[in-house]
């Protein structure tokens, strides 16, 4: 299993989000977990920039040979940029899920209380919680 990044925040829906210490913008993408389990990851609709996203809504979607899979929104905001990038080449979902593979970004107009450390994020994904 891949190392989980400590500075970052997690859903149980397998999303990051980094830079909720930092202010008013955050990013975010999905875990290394949620890439392994989908396999190679063919295609990534992220939000639109300008759209209004809420905390647990479906904003887009990952596509892998394996599946398809919904991206949830794990703040509340306004979606300010997106990763072009990621969007050409879909494969850095796989190779570099914490870094040129994040998803999008959002101004936060608030700051969920169910997001989860790396300890907690672990506990979820090694079935102990």
């Amino acid at each position: 299993m891949s190392s989980i990044p400590d500075e970052l925040s997690y859903t149980k829906e397998h999303e990051w989000v980094a830079g909720l210490d930092d202010g008013l913008t955050v990013t975010v993408g999905i875990t290394a977990y949620a890439a392994e389990q989908l396999g190679d990851v063919v295609y990534v609709q992220p939000p639109e920039v300008g759209s209004s996203v809420e905390v647990g809504d479906a904003v887009g979607e990952v596509e892998s040979t394996k599946s398809v899979s919904d991206i949830y929104a794990p703040v509340s905001g306004e979606v300010t940029a997106v990763n072009s990038a990621v969007v050409d080449d879909p494969s850095l979902v796989n190779g570099d899920p914490y870094g040129d593979g994040w998803l999008f970004q959002v101004r936060i107009t608030g700051t969920p209380d169910d997001l989860l450390s790396a300890e907690e994020y672990t506990a979820l994904i090694s079935g102990d919680s």
